[in-house]
């Protein structure tokens, strides 16, 4: 069963607030929160919702690349994310999906959700600077 919409933009509403605090265990509680509630589609809505802010409305024209100059020196967490999030702004559903369920079977879903929500934050930040 997945959350209604409502639900997965409160849930990330609540991780933004965790997050925002420099709160890091709030955002995993709120995912684990999720997870136990929608499973894992539902922590992928939230990721797609978080992606979603980061990005902003419209989504910007042309296409974003999802390689990026010394991406593979990145951390695995931020590489994830980068490319999560290009894959929002794609509409490209089938390589988020793909990166969804190859940090979970790399075990590192927990990390990439943490640094989206960090990054979404940051984005944040810098918009109303």
């Amino acid at each position: 069963m997945t959350d209604s919409p409502q639900q997965t933009y409160d849930d990330a509403a609540a991780i933004l607030s965790s997050a925002l605090d420099g709160n890091s265990d709030g955002v995993v509680g709120t995912f684990d929160a999720v997870v136990d509630r929608a499973g894992l589609v539902g922590a992928y809505d939230v990721a797609w919702c978080l992606a979603a802010t980061m990005v902003g409305d419209p989504v910007p024209p042309g296409a974003c690349a999802l390689e990026f100059p010394d991406i593979d020196q990145a951390e695995y967490d931020a590489r994830w994310v980068a490319r999560f999030v290009s894959a929002y702004a794609n509409s490209d559903l089938d390589t988020a999906r793909a990166l969804f369920g190859a940090a979970v079977a790399d075990g590192l879903l927990p990390e990439c959700l943490l640094t989206l929500a960090g990054s979404t934050v940051a984005t944040l930040r810098h918009r109303a600077a």
